[in-house]
C-alpha cells in the first residue's frame, strides 16, 4: 500500500491495513491515525512508537506478551501471524535440530518465568546461532534493562513490517 493512500483512508481501513504491524495490537494503529498525514514511512513509524510510549504500563506489557515465543508452541502448531511465520522461517527457526528446539524451549521457559513476557528479537538478518547467542545473553539481563531492550526490538520489528508493507 502506498503511504499517500494511508494518509487518505478512513480510520477503519487504516487500522485494517496497519493493525498487524505491532503483534496482535491494532490499538497502536488506531491511536496513530490521529497524527496523519505522514510525510514518510519514518514519520508513520515514529507516530506508532509515540502511541506505544503514551500507553499505560499494562497496555505496554500486553503488547510485549502478544509476541510469540521463538520456535515455540504457536510456531510448532502453525498458529503464528503471517508476519511472525515469515520472520521466524527467514531466520531458519523452522529448521531447528532437535537439540536447538530443546535449547530454545529451555530458554523460552527461563526467560518468560524471569521477565513475564516472551523473548522478543527482530530476527531479520540473523541466523539460528546468532539468535541462540543473543537469547542466552539476554536471559541473564536485569528486568528493567530487558524490558527496555524488548521494546527496542518491538520497534525494529514494526519498522521492518512497515517497510515491507508500505511504499513511499
Amino acid at each position: 500500500m502506498r503511504l499517500s493512500e494511508l494518509n487518505c483512508v478512513e480510520r477503519g481501513a487504516f487500522v485494517a491495513a496497519l493493525g498487524g504491524i505491532f503483534e496482535h495490537s491494532p490499538w497502536v494503529a488506531e491511536r496513530a491515525f490521529v497524527d496523519r498525514p505522514f510525510a514518510s514511512i519514518g514519520a508513520l513509524h515514529a507516530a506508532m512508537l509515540a502511541a506505544v510510549d503514551r500507553a499505560i504500563a499494562p497496555e505496554q506489557m500486553r503488547l510485549l506478551r502478544a509476541h510469540p515465543e521463538l520456535a515455540g508452541k504457536a510456531a510448532l502448531r502453525g498458529r503464528l501471524t503471517p508476519s511472525s511465520t515469515s520472520e521466524q522461517s527467514g531466520a531458519g527457526l523452522a529448521q531447528c535440530s532437535p537439540a536447538e528446539f530443546a535449547r530454545l524451549n529451555e530458554l523460552n521457559e527461563r526467560y518468560t518465568a524471569k521477565f513475564g513476557f516472551p523473548f522478543i528479537l527482530a530476527v531479520k538478518g540473523l541466523d539460528r546461532d546468532g539468535i541462540l547467542r543473543e537469547f542466552a545473553r539476554r536471559v541473564e539481563s536485569d528486568p528493567v534493562a530487558e524490558r527496555a531492550e524488548a521494546m527496542r526490538q518491538v520497534s525494529k520489528i514494526a519498522r521492518h513490517r512497515l517497510e515491507a508493507l508500505v511504499t513511499g
